[in-house]
């Protein structure tokens, strides 16, 4: 085991150089610039700002130049938000984005995980049909449908939440975008769920347990519920990565200062050090969950460990 997670962490390495070079080229190559305006600024002055973010050097000085920066844990200045590094703005908004994106995830796995168990043990029946008629529905409306129409039914209707901003530990600013974000994940984690616990429920030593006599919901929770797991740790690698680094819909229809926020600002704005920033966050937080679930993997399944 130990060795297997030393060659994962040593190819993580070459990933994200591999990562930080396509993000750091294709925005050099995109058309215009950080400090290009409609206003045309005097050559010395323009010189000047270059000079001091070391763009007037040649690219692949600024390349390397930002490597070793990064090598050090410094994403570098932002070009957009004056005398502010990457490194604060990530800070700013990280914290945000992981308190909702934990309190959604924490509401799929919960809800999404029971719904999934309850309909696989009666197949067929209304347990079964219902919540994954529910399931498909929550699939198919997108999340900038869904967030309104909880502001709508929550915030202005019954005037139970707030329809929106942020207060740092105020569970009533949290529990409706975290709500919103979750809706799609329970849904796919009911349907996974489900799948994954008819085939275990179908294999011979569950038969046997009801030869047995065993109740249904002992064998559920205690022979089936393990291998029903294993697809459901495939699923959260990526889905984690994309509830903890924030979704740029529910950041902007409920007024989040995220990541997500700047990213976009980023972009527009051809602030190289804040985009590359963010996505070789990005890259290191589904690099870092993907390991984590391996490491899943191969507690949940002995062939996987015995082969590490």
């Amino acid at each position: 085991m130990a060795s297997f997670l030393l060659r994962r962490l040593l190819t993580a390495i070459p990933t994200l150089l591999v990562i930080a070079t396509l993000a750091f080229t294709l925005l050099h190559l995109t058309p215009g610039g950080p400090f290009d305006s409609d206003k045309v600024l005097v050559p010395q002055i323009q010189h000047a700002i270059e000079a001091r973010f070391h763009l007037d050097e040649p690219v692949w000085r600024q390349y390397l130049r930002y490597l070793a920066d990064l090598a050090r844990g410094d994403f570098g200045p932002s070009f957009q938000y004056r005398n502010t590094s990457v490194n604060e703005l990530i800070a700013q908004g990280l914290p945000v984005d992981a308190a909702i994106g934990a309190s959604a995830m924490l509401i799929a796995l919960l809800v999404g995980g029971g719904t999934g168990l309850l309909a696989a043990s009666r197949p067929g029946s209304w347990r079964d049909q219902l919540p994954m008629s529910l399931a498909m529905l929550g699939i198919s409306v997108p999340v900038f449908v869904t967030a309104p129409l909880l502001i709508l039914l929550f915030a202005m209707r019954l005037h139970w939440l707030p329809a929106g901003d942020w207060v740092a530990g105020s569970w009533r600013h949290l529990l409706l975008p975290s709500l919103a974000l979750a809706l799609p994940y329970t849904a796919y984690i009911a349907r996974i769920v489900r799948a994954a616990a008819l085939d275990a429920l179908g294999q011979p030593w569950i038969r046997t347990a009801r030869a047995k006599g065993l109740p249904t919901h002992t064998i559920v929770l205690r022979h089936a519920l393990r291998p029903t797991l294993v697809p459901l740790v495939s699923f959260l690698g990526p889905a984690l990565a994309g509830v903890l680094t924030g979704s740029i819909v529910i950041e902007q229809v409920f007024g989040l200062p995220g990541i997500g926020r700047f990213f976009v600002t980023g972009a527009l704005n051809r602030d190289y050090t804040l985009v590359t920033g963010i996505t070789v966050l990005y890259g290191a937080l589904i690099i870092g969950l993907n390991l984590l679930v391996d490491l899943c993997y191969a507690w949940l399944d002995p062939r996987v460990r015995n082969r590490t």
